[in-house]
């Protein structure tokens, strides 16, 4: 064994100096002999490298066998956000291994710009400076036809994780009836953040402005579609936040298309979104290139959540600052790797 804990480092499309400041990235390779790879390398490493690694930055996809020749492995830290359908989780439970998550790092700056699609979206904001631009702007009442308040309006969370969770905490000065659905979700750690546990056709019906907040799991992929659109107010909102993969994304643009909701993403079903993708041009639709989450103080704080949780795991304590994968829910997990930061 190395006398410095061995740490096999393949984050991609994430680096190294975009996860650790300068002197976390210094104090990284002062305490730990660092291999970096890439996905595909990782299997051709050297036996030894392999049979010596304690931890892993990164989530590449590990097979049995692989798994099995990692006989020193403590911890993998996915650092892409949402826990990926990549590895055997039950070999890595029964032997003790943590995979841990700092996807964290993304809730509020995603549940910020959530609440400037929300207000984009009642206000028409984003609709409103094109058409100063182009001259043809609509002043006082005239450019507000079908405007409206947040303020006192009914709002919903669909999905109460850590993302549902920084919504919801953003949004009491609106003072909104705030109704939420999470079927993996305690109703009591619903209403701890201010909001109504509802089942999911109470949510859909009821809601002016929807925040789609819910990761992409074996259960629920696509399960928001026609059927679905159709159960909204007319001149809703639809925010989709978490994974296209939740959405009938053609369903979606033709209930945008129809009139009937309007809506906003930071994400889409392939990404980049093709040149000639008709959601493109498509009145009502607020789109944005998956950067809600994109900051460069997310991804900072991302390599000083690994450098906390490494140094408890060093001293033989379980890590405490990355969420911990569960294993009754991991491996239901269905999201795609990211491909651009």
């Amino acid at each position: 064994m190395t006398e410095r804990p061995l740490i096999i480092s393949c984050p991609l499309p994430r680096t190294l100096p975009l996860l650790f400041a300068p002197d976390l990235l210094r104090d990284l390779f002062d305490r730990y002999d660092v291999v970096e790879t890439t996905d595909e390398g990782l299997p051709a490493l050297p036996a030894e490298t392999l049979a010596e690694a304690r931890y892993i930055i990164g989530q590449p996809p590990l097979s049995e066998d692989l798994l099995a020749r990692m006989t020193s492995l403590r911890c993998i830290f996915n650092v892409e956000s949402n826990l990926l359908p990549n590895m055997p989780y039950e070999d890595a439970f029964r032997r003790g291994i943590h995979v841990v998550t700092t996807g964290g790092v993304f809730a509020e700056p995603v549940a910020e710009i959530g609440l400037g699609f929300a207000l984009s979206l009642a206000r028409n904001i984003h609709g409103a400076d094109a058409d100063f631009r182009a001259g043809r702007e609509r002043w006082g009442g005239e450019g507000n036809q079908a405007a409206r308040l947040l303020t006192g309006s009914t709002i919903g969370i669909l999905g109460m994780g850590a993302l549902g969770q920084a919504v919801a905490r953003l949004l009491p000065g609106f003072r909104p009836r705030l109704l939420a659905h999470d079927p993996w979700q305690a109703p009591s750690v619903t209403r701890g953040f201010g909001a109504e546990p509802v089942d999911l056709d109470t949510l859909l019906s009821s809601c002016s402005t929807l925040f789609v907040t819910a990761a992409v799991t074996s259960e629920n992929q696509g399960f928001l579609g026609a059927e679905a659109f159709a159960r909204m107010p007319r001149g809703a909102s639809f925010i989709l936040l978490s994974r296209a993969g939740v959405v009938d994304f053609d369903a979606l643009m033709e209930a945008v298309r129809s009139g009937h909701i309007q809506a906003a993403s930071d994400v889409f079903p392939d990404e980049p979104l093709p040149a000639d993708h008709p959601a493109r041009e498509l009145p009502g639709f607020l789109l944005s290139a998956h950067r809600a989450g994109a900051l460069d103080s997310a991804f900072k704080h991302m390599g000083e959540m690994v450098m906390e949780d490494l140094d408890l795991l060093d001293r033989g304590l379980p890590p405490q600052v990355c969420k911990r994968a569960e294993r009754e829910t991991v491996a239901r997990f269905r999201s795609r790797p990211v491909a651009v930061n």
